[in-house]
């Protein structure tokens, strides 16, 4: 039987019991859970068979609850977030003492998005708590970008997987931390330098 489905409020009861739902983005499906819930981290990790030290990226519905999980927020990195959200970009910030160092591999910054697809935006709204989603795949192999790649690697170890089509980017989000409140980019993914250096300069 797939466990692929369209239905919101199924993944949403299924988060809402500490368990992992696959989720679509518009860069590629994430293995999401609970962020304040240790079982779903853990299981996370240990389903992706992904090493601890690498942190996860929190995603969130909107901007407007961006401040309940950094501490700081740079004015370079509100003008990203007002041009790019929702989009594929990352933004690595100082964290709220609330976000569990298990999501941020024991670091003081925490990495947070707001992806763009519909249907996950959808989901998070209906939540009461932001989403660790990292790529749906085990660690080290391509990542997805259809339900039924995720549901290959993933059969017997998740109840769902959210149809949300295929991904339109197919590539990860790019990744920008600060030092000094100054941008730098991380991870080179889906969105170019040039467009972050329009807004915020060189």
């Amino acid at each position: 039987m797939s466990i692929i489905s369209k239905d919101i409020s199924k993944a949403v009861d299924i988060l809402n019991a500490d368990e992992l739902v696959a989720i679509p983005t518009e860069t590629v499906y994430g293995l999401a859970g609970n962020i304040y819930s240790e079982k779903a981290i853990k299981s996370i990790f240990e389903i992706k068979k992904r090493p601890f030290f690498n942190p996860l990226i929190v995603h969130i519905p909107s901007v407007d609850i961006l401040e309940t999980i950094v501490s700081h927020i740079p004015e370079k990195a509100k003008l990203l977030a007002d041009a790019f959200w929702p989009g594929s970009m990352t933004l690595v910030l100082k964290k709220q003492s609330t976000i569990p160092d298990l999501i941020t591999a024991g670091k003081d910054t925490v990495a947070v998005r707001v992806p763009n697809h519909p249907v996950t935006i959808e989901l998070l709204k209906q939540l009461l708590f932001p989403l660790a989603a990292p790529s749906a795949n085990p660690f080290g192999n391509i990542s997805p970008t259809k339900p039924e790649h995720v549901e290959r690697y993933f059969k017997n170890d998740i109840d769902m997987v959210l149809d949300g089509g295929a991904c339109t980017n197919g590539i990860e989000s790019t990744i920008v931390g600060f030092e000094n409140d100054e941008p730098i980019i991380y991870r080179l993914g889906a969105l170019a330098i040039e467009d972050i250096e329009n807004v915020v300069g060189k």
